[in-house]
């Protein structure tokens, strides 16, 4: 039978990951930098759609904790929903062929989506969430993501709200994992990155 791979825009890697800490890895983003950015985002949001009827919808597991945090700054009236993608293939490989595994519950016709992101790497996902969300007539439709990574973009995907733009590096922390490990730590760490292998 063909293997469920969830999350399909963010692959499990290849390389061993020795224990289970950071310590020895390399910090990218600190808990106050983290904090300050996801402030401003909300910042950002709430001008633009001040008095309208907005809706958060959450991609699991990854974009728990950041949306948790984004909900918080918002100065403005929202409800919260969130959604699961699940892709199928061999191995650890994305076949491309993506399933909802848990959809969203709320009526979304006239209102205002954001759609909250982890990370966008290869756009596969975010690109059929999008799809997906448009046949059910929203007013609009954006996306904000913690993580802009455009090293393996396979499909056009231009974020509206983007919390820090990456070139390459496997990241783990606040809510990104690794073999669903690490999603709790309160900074962002980089555990490889090109020739640098930080899990050793």
């Amino acid at each position: 039978m063909p293997r469920a791979i969830v999350r399909p825009d963010r692959p499990r890697a290849s390389f061993p990951l020795k224990g289970q800490t950071v310590e020895q890895k390399r910090l990218l983003y600190s808990k106050e930098i983290i904090d300050r950015r996801v402030k401003a985002l909300a910042e950002e949001i709430s001008r633009d759609l001040k008095g309208r009827e907005v809706v958060l919808i959450g991609v699991l597991k990854g974009a728990f904790i950041f949306l948790a945090d984004l909900a918080r700054y918002l100065k403005i009236p929202h409800t919260v929903d969130f959604v699961r993608l699940a892709s199928y293939g061999a191995g650890t490989t994305s076949s491309g062929n993506i399933t909802v595994t848990k959809d969203i519950e709320t009526d979304i016709e006239g209102k205002d989506v954001v759609i909250v992101e982890d990370i966008i790497d290869t756009g596969t996902s975010i690109v059929f969430l999008q799809e997906r969300l448009k046949e059910r007539c929203p007013g609009s439709i954006k996306v904000c993501t913690l993580i802009d990574k455009k090293q393996r973009r396979e499909r056009a995907v231009n974020a509206d709200y983007v919390g820090f733009a990456l070139d390459e590096g496997f990241i783990v922390g606040y809510g990104l994992d690794f073999d669903e490990k690490f999603r709790c730590l309160p900074a962002i760490y980089v555990i490889k990155e090109g020739n640098c292998d930080y899990s050793m």
